[in-house]
């Protein structure tokens, strides 16, 4: 069996309907004035999610996400035919996580952006698990899209989370793990939202995959 205990924990569940001005506004008092400007709703909503994450030079992160900034990407296509230069530069922005980094100057050992859909939370768990690093910051969340979402190319609601990750079970509000074998219950892999409302909620988890048994369990 692999294991890692959970730690820092926060996710991130605005209103549905939430964009990046609103965010803006609401956590217009967790980041430099000079940077609100040019985060993306992804970027606003991680940055609030690692507040107060005890990163280090020697942590390494898990991003996943699935459909990253659609909702940038789709602002800045509805601009044309007079393409916005701000709103073409926060489309081709640094990553939600890289633009939290960037803007604390915070190093880290290792990143590790995923992208996928049916078994992400499986991929970056298991990453995490792998991952040499004593502490791994494992950090999701999507946008919410408009005509993308019609077409199936973006998430339905926006929602963040960040978690760190240990060996160590003091102090820990959780654990994930993950034990080789087949049988028990044959639950699906969960999509990234259902992974983050579970956070939320302090839900219980556990599916069958990679020749295994994985499960999320409270402390």
């Amino acid at each position: 069996m692999i294991e890692r205990f959970i730690h820092h924990l926060r996710v991130e569940l605005p209103a549905p309907d939430e964009v990046a001005a609103g965010a803006r506004v609401r956590l217009a008092d967790k980041f430099q004035r000079t940077a609100l400007r040019r985060m993306t709703h992804l970027g606003l909503m991680i940055g609030s999610a690692l507040e107060g994450a005890p990163l280090g030079p020697d942590d390494a992160l898990v991003y996943a996400s699935t459909y990253a900034e659609t909702r940038a990407l789709e602002d800045f296509l509805l601009s044309f035919p007079s393409a916005s230069p701000l709103l073409f530069q926060t489309s081709i922005h640094p990553g939600g996580v890289q633009q939290v980094l960037i803007g604390r100057q915070q190093s880290i050992a290792r990143l590790w952006p995923l992208a996928g859909r049916t078994r992400l939370v499986e991929q970056a768990l298991l990453s995490a698990l792998l991952e040499p690093a004593a502490q791994v910051a494992l950090v999701g969340g999507e946008e919410r899209g408009t005509w993308m979402l019609e077409q199936g190319m973006a998430a339905a609601r926006p929602f963040a989370f960040a978690a760190l990750l240990t060996r160590d079970p003091v102090g820990a509000v959780g654990r994930v793990a993950w034990l080789p074998g087949t049988g028990g219950n044959e639950e699906s892999c969960p999509s990234l939202e259902n992974f983050a409302m579970a956070l939320a909620e302090r839900r219980t988890l556990g599916w069958q995959g990679a020749g295994g048994r994985w499960s999320l369990e409270w402390l």
